[in-house]
């Protein structure tokens, strides 16, 4: 059985006996280790004194002690081969983070300049050490509801399709919250805009809320152009971000450590979802979903270690109620196009060819045009100025009067007129003015080449009234073919407030007599 080796304390103690002239045979008894161990160990004490500098009664330092008698992995080393290999290590120690960086390469390097230098298998192994013993790691410490980290797995997962038996890979999204831990995944057929979408939606509907901010990594979806400090994110990321009243920020380009907790959580991931799905078969999308969703409600339920206290505890108490709120409806993936307004101030979508109106003082104005299958948005300097909603039975030309000036929002009225339309609107203002109306447009054998006399006419309530106006027309009730002139002649002259001659007497029928002749007397 190998020998127990014994603490920095003891050493001490076998070494302070040993100077003070103790024999073995008493070591053994006051300090209970056996003979043989205290033998090895003074052995060493003996052969690592230096021959001058330090008195052994004095006692080596407890650094070179402990270098002396535990044999480290990296003692001192004071020679120049040893002294070569740390001023290669300090030269290339950020070397291996670039693309076809390899340590043998860098082996082979080292060997070109040392040519005495270490084998390949001692040159990992120091290499190893030193990027571990240089590499410190910083403590973060996270505030509740600040942000939300996602990422995708490496590892994908799969179901069988039922009808062709096919097995179908599938990406998995995974997000955590840092201060608690709580964490969310779903398998989604791809990385690509609407899935992406789609399992931001599902993340906060899962988590009930909104972070301050959304890091993730610089995936092509969410990122443009990735930068250290200007990150250029997706228009799908600003339409997500103002949805939902959150930002987007990007993890430093190659540096997952900016995201360490969404990493950690892929692999615990990979312990409690993947592990337990490894032996069931899904035969659709949905149910994996189902299946992934049943162990992570496990896994988020489960305390921590030596905690009685799990993700959702620590989630429910202290982070949910620091969330911003959700919108009342999920964000759907719109397409943006950039348009410039023609002369006709109409936008086409590409999807279906239709065209669509906005205002004409954007004439020649560069638009931002958002669509999806309910809406389209015209934004002019981040500012909407127009709003459509769609549905399968629009017209092709769909347009808003309001978007029109006003000579043309006129022509679009007169095609509209009919004559039952027409005598209608006079209707509201009196029994005179309809009968006027009626008059005006069947005056001639075209009644539509009327129509805008007979509009006028009723117009001209807007100047003078609806009683001054009626007044007018009941003057001109006798006049078989009464004229938008006459009645505005009547208006502008004063007529129509003018008590009416006769009025009752040529109303009244005239009494039968006998020296009446009839009609019929002159046939």
């Amino acid at each position: 059985m190998a020998q127990k080796t014994i603490g920095m304390i003891q050493a001490k103690q076998i070494q302070q006996l040993r100077n003070d002239g103790v024999p073995i045979k008493e070591i053994v008894r006051r300090t209970g280790i056996s003979r043989k161990t205290i033998k090895k160990y003074l052995r060493k004490l003996e052969a690592g004194y230096p021959a001058e500098g330090i008195a052994q009664e004095e006692g080596l330092p407890d650094k070179d002690l402990c270098a002396l008698l535990y044999n480290q992995d990296n003692p001192p080393v004071k020679d120049s081969r040893f002294g070569g290999l740390l001023r290669h290590f300090e030269q290339t120690q950020k070397e291996l983070a670039k693309t076809g960086v390899t340590r043998q390469l860098l082996w082979m390097e080292y060997m070109a300049e040392y040519p005495d230098g270490y084998k390949y298998s001692r040159y990992c192994y120091l290499l190893s050490k030193y990027l571990k013993d240089s590499d410190a790691a910083f403590h973060w410490e996270y505030k509740p509801a600040e942000f939300i980290q996602v990422d995708f797995a490496g590892k994908r997962l799969h179901y069988v399709d039922s009808e062709t038996g096919e097995v179908m890979e599938c990406e998995v999204f995974v997000s955590v919250l840092p201060y608690s831990g709580l964490i969310f995944c779903m398998a989604i057929p791809s990385q690509k805009t609407a899935d992406f979408a789609h399992c931001i939606n599902e993340m906060v509907k899962y988590i009930g809320g909104l972070t301050q901010t959304i890091l993730c990594d610089n995936l092509k979806t969410a990122v443009t152009r990735a930068d250290r400090y200007e990150p250029v994110f997706t228009q799908l990321c600003m339409q997500l971000g103002d949805h939902y009243h959150t930002t987007f920020s990007a993890t430093r380009p190659a540096s997952p450590t900016d995201k360490a907790m969404v990493e950690k959580s892929v692999n615990i991931i990979y312990n409690h979802i993947y592990g337990p799905l490894r032996k069931r078969t899904c035969t659709s999308l949905e149910e994996l979903n189902r299946c992934i969703r049943e162990q992570l409600n496990l896994l988020n339920l489960k305390p921590y270690k030596g905690s009685p206290q799990s993700r959702r505890d620590i989630f429910t108490l202290r982070e949910q109620a620091l969330l911003k709120p959700l919108p009342e409806a999920p964000y759907l993936v719109k397409k943006c196009r950039k348009a410039t307004l023609s002369r006709s101030y109409y936008i086409q979508l590409p999807d279906n060819g239709h065209y669509y109106s906005i205002p004409y003082q954007y004439i020649g104005k560069e638009l931002l045009i958002y669509f999806n299958q309910r809406t389209v948005e015209a934004y002019h300097q981040h500012e909407r100025i127009a709003f459509h909603v769609r549905s399968s039975t629009e017209p092709k030309y769909n347009l808003i009067a309001g978007h029109m000036p006003k000579n043309h929002q006129a022509m679009i009225e007169m095609q509209g007129w009919t004559i039952d339309g027409l005598i209608q609107r006079a209707g509201w203002v009196g029994e005179y003015t309809r009968q006027a109306a009626s008059r005006i447009i069947n005056s001639s054998i075209y009644p539509e080449q009327n129509f805008k006399a007979c509009n006028a006419m009723i117009l001209l309530q807007k100047k003078y009234g609806k009683d001054r106006l009626e007044a007018a027309c009941r003057r001109a009730a006798n006049i078989e073919r009464p004229t938008l002139s006459l009645i505005r002649n009547i208006l502008q002259t004063g007529l129509d407030k003018q008590p009416l001659l006769f009025d009752e007497q040529q109303q009244r029928p005239l009494p039968d007599h006998e020296n009446i002749r009839g009609a019929n007397y002159y046939q």
